[in-house]
């Protein structure tokens, strides 16, 4: 792989603008660029993160690799772990490039980087990243976005591949996401995702044999059909799944840090403007809970191929 480098402060703007970078971002990286210039400590903690996941790419399941004996504040910093991406981005590439993945499917994906600095901010983090550990799945090549979904390529171990045993699957199995403000969850464009990623795995990981996906999820809550009309995206979404065992301890937070971006607001001064908003709260004001739930599909024949490559 290419040597470790660090974009300089005239290419920085061009490199964040590929990574769809916010402008509101831009100074506050270029400013943790100049932090690096000025404290060698800092630049040797930021060396040797960078190594660490430079030496990740191409790896499965591998942990994340952000966190530890760092120098303090280098991992709160979250303006400095996004230049890290910014400094992955070209060993991605390049690794992408060796299997014969399209630069589309390289440039949606790695544009989640943007995305998630987005997300933090509107869900209060005070500047940059708010969870970078995420990025790492789509920095090493385990994650690609296809579309409306994400799908992170997974080897079941345990409990999990002893139930897609007994359901006459391997232990290969695609984990959905479903990434925030993408557009709506629409019933189509879940179709051409499913379809792409069925072409996609096959063609580029032919030694993963992925013939089904899973997904954990607040969305898979079936008491979301009482609340919701049944040709809603979400209750539509639900129907393509089985269910993988029950629910387990109530997880009321995730839905409303998803819907709403702040998870410890009170419930009477959220929105209820969407037929969800108002799902989500008056269920919650009646005493109820949310649960995360899990399910899996097989990956069906699709006619929406080969668009990676676009």
């Amino acid at each position: 792989m290419e040597p470790v480098t660090l974009p300089d402060a005239e290419q920085l703007p061009e490199a964040l603008l590929e990574l769809a970078v916010p402008f509101e971002e831009v100074n506050a990286v270029l400013a943790a660029r100049t932090r690096l210039a000025r404290d060698g400590g800092l630049r040797a903690a930021f060396d040797e993160a960078l190594r660490e996941q430079v030496a990740a790419v191409g790896t499965l399941g591998r942990p994340s690799g952000l966190y530890g004996s760092r120098p303090a504040g280098f991992e709160a910093d979250g303006h400095l772990l996004t230049l890290l991406f910014v400094a992955l981005a070209p060993h991605v590439r390049a690794y992408h490039r060796a299997l014969g993945i399209g630069p589309a499917v390289t440039r949606s994906t790695l544009a989640d980087l943007g995305r998630q600095l987005v997300v933090s901010r509107w869900r209060g983090h005070p500047g940059g990243l708010g969870n970078p550990s995420w990025l790492t799945l789509h920095f090493r090549g385990e994650l690609y976005q296809l579309g409306r979904l994400q799908f992170q390529r997974k080897r079941l171990t345990g409990a999990d591949a002893e139930s897609a045993a007994a359901a006459g699957f391997g232990p290969w199995s695609l984990q959905l996401h479903i990434p925030d403000h993408s557009g709506p969850l629409s019933a189509e464009a879940c179709d051409r995702a499913l379809a792409r990623a069925r072409d996609f795995f096959a063609r580029h990981f032919p030694t993963e044999p992925y013939a089904t996906a899973f997904i954990s999820s607040w969305l898979l809550d079936p008491q979301l059909r009482r609340h919701l009309p049944e040709d809603s995206n979400i209750v539509r979404f639900q129907k393509r799944f089985t269910p993988l065992r029950p629910p387990g301890e109530p997880a009321d937070d995730n839905p409303l840090r998803y819907v709403f971006g702040d998870s410890g607001r009170p419930l009477e001064s959220l929105p209820r403007d969407t037929p969800l908003q108002r799902a989500l709260v008056d269920h919650l004001r009646a005493g109820g809970h949310w649960y995360v739930v899990g399910g899996w599909l097989r990956l069906g024949e699709g006619d929406v191929l080969g668009e990676d490559d676009a």
